[in-house]
């Protein structure tokens, strides 16, 4: 029996990665290095080639989710890690013992209008969401079936 495909949403700052510049990449692919919060990663790790993503951008005004990407590799070392240079470079990972991963995504389509965090708040479909409990920041999070097929209608 296949796996289930899984949901996900992971946040970009447009003016570092937005939606748009994914539908520009190579093949519309990118890898999504840079994630430097254990939970996070632990995510990615548990993504599979096909999986679903939510693409939202944050620390915009308004934040929003705003179209679908997909994932097409597994989770590998991200190589941010060991570069001195990068700014994503972390100088307690080592080689040996890299800490950090890393997945590679797909653009798969961009909504007619991107669905805003206060919309997203006022769904009580939506109540129980990672992405509204207060505090949640993580860049990568799950997202339930329910809350993945309420927010393709309201895309629609």
């Amino acid at each position: 029996m296949p796996p289930t495909k899984r949901y996900w949403l992971m946040k970009s700052e447009p003016t570092s990665f937005s939606i748009n510049d994914l539908m520009k990449a190579p093949s519309q692919t990118t890898c999504w290095d840079g994630v430097r919060n254990y939970q996070a990663r632990n995510f990615m790790r548990d993504m599979a080639v096909g999986d679903q993503i939510l693409f939202y951008h944050s620390n915009t005004d308004p934040p929003a989710v705003m179209g679908i990407a997909e994932v097409v590799t597994t989770a590998y070392i991200d190589p941010t890690q060991f570069d001195k240079t990068d700014s994503h470079y972390d100088p307690e990972s080592k080689p040996a013992q890299p800490r950090w991963e890393m997945v590679d995504i797909k653009y798969v389509r961009k909504f007619s209008h991107p669905l805003s965090l206060d919309q997203l708040r006022k769904e009580s479909t939506l109540k129980g969401m990672v992405l509204l409990r207060k505090g949640s920041r993580l860049s990568v999070q799950p997202v339930s079936p329910l809350e993945w097929k309420y927010i393709l209608s309201l895309a629609r």
